[in-house]
């Protein structure tokens, strides 16, 4: 029997995990028993930071040739070389240029094309406009707008840092599994086709805080998030089920009330307008909601695949979206009360935004961030994490060589429509492989590589050897024991994850 408490030295993938031994030979093979990890300025959260910015950085450089061209000139070039990126088309194109006000000021048709007002939540608008300040005027309007695409990376980059130092740190034991995340081949193709980064380092933060049992600033961190992207809110479904079983209602309640009244002070000025009639919700505030609701099935969901493999154009999708959304978190609701023991915090927290990613009606291919961090939390594992990540990186270019396919007229340069069904296929089958893993793991919860040294919840803080209280599945088995408080466990010999 090993307690984590008794044994507080950092866990090393090379030890643990045959890819991750097999990989470090590349750089002269695993550290040595006598190897004193974290010695000297080199520590495992700093190198992880390093290496993350560094991948970064090698995201930016390919997205030189539209820099440098595509994004400017030629219908395609952008999606030929994969580099295509929201940031330069909607600096202009939302009216930063202009000086437009996002959520105030109307954007005329004939700079957006049809986009009345800014359709992205307050935080993520005031990380736009903050950019837009920092790009100095003058010269061409290609100048400004690779200006603006160098100064939203240097932030994004700056999020990047936040997001591998928190997620290292979350899991006390466990520095080196960040690895993953600064690694990811997809977190870094993706990185910079949009500000999704904002909302993943406001998320990893909130993860880190709940995990060092800060509950109030975890709840402000979500509710930050959530101002500047939906998905954050979806992590206190899982913390009311965990909290539940636990009997930690009152730092679910702190939370949650901490997490609605951040996200009410950050969008109350923006939201309400008043007139002689009394105050009413801003236009250009509910543009986000507005359009999420009315916009249709769009690339990369399972609803475009069945769409177009029928002809059917499910016009009520939205139906179709809620219901999969209500019966799949009824799903992890009986997941987490009727597991044989309670899962940790990052499995459930991956499984409900993975439910939310499949069941979506579109899927850009930036999606796959807000994934990252929790499944390297959820399933810290080097071979399921990487054949996630091939099908993510699939889908990465196929989505771009589709519009290369459709945008080159009848020359029909790059992926048909069947094709681009492979690769959202492909990006569903990876994505539910990783589901399917995680579930197992919390069923069978000796196969869970984090709990294999004897953790409960390591980023779960309150939750971290809390007692059951209310388990209506939970059932001993043979060869497990349990004991609150000091966190120990024995798992039957031989198990493998």
């Amino acid at each position: 029997m090993r307690s984590t408490r008794d044994d507080d030295r950092s866990v090393r993938p090379t030890e643990e995990d045959e890819v991750a031994a097999a990989g470090s030979e590349l750089i002269g093979g695993p550290a040595g028993k006598r190897a004193l990890p974290g010695a000297g300025r080199w520590t495992p959260v700093r190198v992880i930071a390093l290496v993350a910015i560094g991948m970064f950085a090698l995201g930016m450089v390919q997205k030189l040739p539209c820099y440098e061209y595509g994004w400017f000139f030629g219908a395609t070039t952008q999606y030929t070389h994969a580099c295509y990126s929201d940031i330069p088309h909607l600096y202009s194109g939302r009216g930063f240029d202009a000086g437009l006000l996002p959520y105030f000021d109307r954007i005329p048709q004939a700079l957006s094309g049809g986009m009345d007002y800014l359709e992205y939540p307050v935080l993520t608008g005031l990380f736009m406009q903050v950019a837009a300040w920092l790009t100095p005027g003058g010269g061409t309007i290609q100048h400004r707008e690779q200006i603006n695409w160098l100064v939203n990376a240097g932030m994004l980059m700056a999020c990047t840092a936040v997001i591998a130092i928190c997620s290292a740190r979350t899991h006390r034991r466990r520095p080196w599994d960040a690895l993953l995340i600064a690694l990811a081949p997809a977190f870094a193709l993706t990185a910079t086709v949009n500000w999704d980064l904002f909302a993943v380092a406001l998320t990893a933060a909130a993860m880190l805080m709940w995990s060092r049992s800060r509950v109030v600033l975890a709840g402000v961190l979500i509710g930050l998030a959530t101002a500047a992207k939906l998905y954050p809110l979806l992590l206190l479904g899982p913390l009311f089920v965990l909290c539940l079983r636990a009997g930690r209602m009152k730092a679910f309640a702190l939370s949650t009330v901490s997490a609605v009244a951040t996200w009410l002070v950050v969008n109350l000025p923006v939201m309400l307008t008043h007139d002689a009639a009394g105050f009413h919700i801003r236009e250009g505030w509910a543009k986000f909601y507005t359009f999420s609701q009315e916009r249709p099935i769009d690339f990369g969901s399972i609803w475009l695949l069945i769409s177009q493999r029928t002809g059917n154009p499910l016009v009520h999708a939205n139906t179709y979206v809620s219901l999969l959304m209500v019966l799949g978190c009824l799903a992890l609701v009986g997941l987490g009360l009727y597991a044989p023991r309670r899962p940790r915090f990052a499995q459930l927290a991956f499984l409900v935004v993975a439910l939310f990613v499949l069941t979506n009606k579109v899927y850009s291919p930036q999606y796959v961030l807000w994934l990252i961090p929790l499944a390297v939390l959820a399933r810290p594992k080097w071979r399921d994490f990487l054949i996630w990540q091939a099908c993510e990186v699939l889908y990465f270019l196929g989505i771009w060589s589709y519009l290369a396919y459709t945008g080159s007229g009848d020359k029909h340069q790059g992926l048909p429509t069947e094709g681009y069904q492979l690769a959202i296929a492909l990006h569903l089958l990876g994505t539910l492989y990783l589901c399917a893993v995680v579930v197992r793991d919390v069923l069978m919860p000796e196969r869970d590589v984090v709990r294999r040294d004897g953790s409960d919840d390591p980023s779960g803080g309150i939750l971290d050897g809390a007692p059951e209280v209310f388990a209506p599945g939970s059932v001993r088995r043979p060869g497990h024991t349990e004991r609150s408080g000091a966190t120990s466990v024995r798992w039957e010999a031989g198990s493998r994850p």
